[in-house]
């Protein structure tokens, strides 16, 4: 019987102590710049800066903010706090969006669905690299002519 317990504690306790420990924080958490010099359209088109800020509130809740410096020197700053059930949030001061929907399957992974008046505006899934220093956005959208496109950017961490 001991040796019952034995085998059976080596196999629930390893269990046991999955559960007790909080959850992981991701490595997304943080600020990241756009690689400018990649983005896919001409020099002169371009924006002087584009960051984007990840952060938890203490509600437990993903914070996401957007600040783009146009080539003009035009500012935009967008934000939207939303759990990561994939309900509809209210996105303010985006040109983009006007809701937004959060899903994260995997902690170096962000799938965030934007809408603008009813109308799918775009998808974009954020994964983490290993080195937790670098950041891929894939965006997927409609073009001109309804046809599905998709962009590639990439994001350094700032901090």
């Amino acid at each position: 019987m001991k040796v019952f317990f034995a085998v059976l504690s080596t196999i629930l306790l390893p269990s046991v102590a999955v559960l007790a420990s909080p959850p992981a924080v991701s490595p997304l958490i943080g600020s990241w710049a756009v690689d400018i010099a990649r983005l896919p359209v001409p020099p002169q088109a371009r924006p002087k800066s584009v960051t984007f800020t990840f952060s938890e509130p203490s509600d437990g809740l993903l914070k996401m903010q957007v600040h783009i410096v146009g080539p003009d020197g035009s500012e935009s700053h967008s934000i939207a706090t939303a759990s990561l059930d994939g309900e509809t949030v209210p996105v303010t001061g985006s040109m983009e969006a006007d809701v937004a929907a959060v899903k994260m399957p995997a902690p170096n992974v962000l799938v965030l669905m934007l809408a603008k008046e009813k109308a799918p505006a775009s998808t974009r899934i954020f994964t983490v690299g290993a080195d937790g220093k670098t950041m891929i956005e894939t965006a997927a959208y409609f073009g001109p002519e309804g046809r599905p496109l998709m962009r590639t950017n990439h994001f350094s961490r700032i901090q």
